[in-house]
């Protein structure tokens, strides 16, 4: 069986998951979300512990009880603590500006780049050169994150572009005659 499947998901008080045929829903203080079920993965709440098990002996089901047990664990976290990801901006004049639910970047391009943000995602930027993105479906705070970032991704000469903070740009040498 999966290692990541054996281990329970522990639900903290103020948690409701309630666990249906179809879907699988998990109600906090940051808000509701939801998850498809699925058929290869038998789920139990015992006394606000969450066990995953799988179906059948299958090596399919055996992984889809640690993805689903992972997906679930996400989602207990994230009605509770929520996620984040945060962009620094490199670049001469380059910066950003949330509006309510929109971020406004200027990025080197001759045009003011503006950004949506979907429900349950907020936007801010505390310094002019950081954007924090913060929401609890940790799979679209990653995939908003991803997306500014592509606006203008981070070069490999100078190290001009917008970057996740922890991530490392390697500089590469000019070339020579």
């Amino acid at each position: 069986m999966s290692r990541v499947g054996k281990l329970p998901v522990n639900v903290p008080a103020g948690v409701d998951v309630s666990i249906k045929e179809d879907q699988i829903s998990v109600k906090g203080t940051g808000g509701t979300l939801q998850l498809a079920q699925n058929s290869l993965v038998r789920i139990a709440n015992d006394a606000g512990k969450l066990s995953f098990q799988p179906a059948n002996e299958s090596r399919e089901a055996d992984a889809m009880s640690g993805t689903m047990r992972q997906l679930v664990n996400n989602m207990v976290v994230g009605v509770t603590k929520g996620f984040e990801k945060k962009l620094n901006l490199i670049g001469v004049g380059y910066k950003a500006q949330a509006t309510g639910t929109k971020l406004n970047l200027a990025v080197g391009y001759s045009h003011p780049v503006n950004v949506d943000m979907p429900a349950g995602i907020t936007v801010a930027t505390p310094t002019p050169t950081e954007i924090l993105i913060k929401g609890a479906d940790r799979q679209r705070v990653g995939q908003i994150a991803a997306e500014i970032r592509a606006i203008r991704p981070p070069e490999p000469y100078k190290g001009k572009g917008i970057r996740y903070a922890d991530e490392k740009i390697t500089i590469k040498e000019t070339k020579k005659k």
